[in-house]
């Protein structure tokens, strides 16, 4: 099993049972998990916490602050616009959002995982690429 012990992700996802069952996999795969129930709650994390995730695992439909909300106040955001997102729903006919990745639910695990681990890599190497020095 491939370990990510670095990639931290935030996953944010209304449902308990999908957000516990999806936060349960990424650990068992070596990631560091950061849940909040709505996009309200993410961007508090974001903002407050200087938590830096390698990704957004966003859930579209959610009360409070849904996933199109969180997207257009993250995007507007400096400091974390460029943090990728990987939007989850259940109805990919609904408008879609501006995302790396869109998945659909119920989760095909092993491509959530491998999306998961793609989306982590390239935001990575474009990390490690802007930050070394020119010569």
């Amino acid at each position: 099993m491939q370990t990510h012990s670095k990639a931290t992700i935030l996953l944010v996802e209304d449902d308990p049972d999908v957000r516990d069952a999806v936060a349960d996999i990424l650990e068992e795969h070596g990631y560091r998990v950061v849940t909040a129930n709505n996009g309200e709650e993410a961007l508090k994390h974001l903002q407050q916490e200087k938590l830096r995730p390698s990704i957004v695992l966003l859930d579209l439909m959610m009360p409070v602050m849904d996933g199109w909300q969180f997207r257009e106040i993250q995007k507007n955001d400096p400091a974390i616009s460029d943090i990728p997102v990987i939007a989850l729903t259940a109805h990919l006919e609904l408008r879609s959002v501006d995302a790396v990745a869109h998945l659909r639910k119920p989760l095909a695990l092993d491509l959530l995982l491998e999306t998961v681990a793609l989306v982590s890599s390239s935001s990575r190497l474009q990390r490690a690429a802007f930050n070394e020095p020119r010569k």
